[in-house]
């Protein structure tokens, strides 16, 4: 007799069902977003390439200009979670400041709605990143995150999720509307012969990440590079190796945000395994000083950080 399938909602269920005091407004805040990464995804694949890649006009804070389905998903998340009675506040990066909700949860949400928009026209891999605080201060420690995830719209819809303990995975199920179970308690491998950079910036890196890329492709290790940073770490978590943004020559910082990419990806990342680095420290251990904050970031398999690291240190 086949074993019944596991649906995101029992896994919820079950993991909050640990917890003598759970009131399964958890529980119910994962549904919630959920069942707008199950609408981004209808709209990514029933909607026509010319509408879903229209210019709104507007720019966002990262000086982008957003198209159609950044706003989309961005709305949807937006006012799903403020009139959910569960957020305290959320944060998203297409919007410049908080916003608060009118009925005050216990809640703080970031969110990246679309990772990787600029994809979205030639059949890449996108996805929404999401992270989870508790409490009403707006800026912590990604340390303090009780849950981080993606949603990933590639061949099929996926949903990674940590609450702190272990990495969950879930596939869409098209035809029942329901993310089932695919793979639980995910370990990363050690170490993995596959880096991800954007080598076209090589020569502003500095003389020692340069050395660093010479060194590991003289020991035979792969450039793969999808350019939507989900996907990437989606590989990474699975097979191993290594992601790095670094900072650069015009990017003294680098490019990608703490609260919305870094911080909820290196949660994910560590609570499978691996490990992630950001100028001497971890990402997670650093105090944000603004919700669009930017940092240089390495993150993989624990032995291919930690060679980063010892490369770092030996020259």
């Amino acid at each position: 007799m086949s074993k019944k399938p596991v649906t995101l909602t029992d896994y919820l269920l079950k993991e909050e069902m640990k917890y003598p005091n759970a009131t399964g407004h958890f529980t119910l805040l994962i549904t919630y977003i959920q069942e707008v990464g199950k609408i981004i995804s209808k709209h990514i694949r029933g909607t026509t390439l010319t509408e879903l890649l229209a210019r709104t006009g507007d720019i966002n804070k990262s000086g982008d200009e957003t198209i159609k389905i950044d706003k989309l998903a961005n709305n949807l998340l937006r006012d799903t979670l403020l009139e959910s009675s569960l957020v305290y506040a959320i944060g998203s990066e297409e919007e410049e400041e908080i916003r608060f909700a009118k009925k005050k949860g216990e809640y703080i949400v970031y969110f990246d709605p679309i990772d990787g928009s600029s994809n979205v026209g030639i059949n890449i891999p996108t996805g929404t990143i999401f992270s989870i605080y508790r409490g009403r201060e707006v800026l912590q420690k990604g340390e303090n995150q009780v849950a981080a995830g993606y949603i990933l719209y590639g061949s099929s819809t996926t949903f990674v999720y940590t609450a702190g303990s272990s990495v969950a995975e879930f596939i869409l199920d098209p035809s029942a509307g329901i993310f089932l179970l695919s793979k639980k308690e995910i370990k990363m491998p050690e170490t993995g012969k596959i880096y991800s950079i954007n080598e076209g910036y090589l020569p502003l890196f500095d003389k020692k990440l340069q050395h660093y890329l010479k060194g590991i492709k003289e020991e035979g290790y792969k450039l793969r590079y999808v350019g939507s940073m989900v996907a990437d770490i989606h590989r990474t978590l699975l097979k191993g190796g290594i992601f790095i943004y670094p900072a650069d020559k015009k990017h003294p910082n680098g490019k990608l945000r703490l609260m919305y990419e870094v911080n909820p990806l290196s949660f994910i990342i560590k609570q499978a395994g691996g490990k992630a680095i950001t100028l001497d420290t971890s990402p997670l251990e650093i105090m944000p000083e603004d919700i669009h904050q930017r940092v240089p970031i390495a993150i993989g398999s624990k032995g291919e950080i930690d060679k980063l690291l010892s490369f770092y240190n030996s020259r």
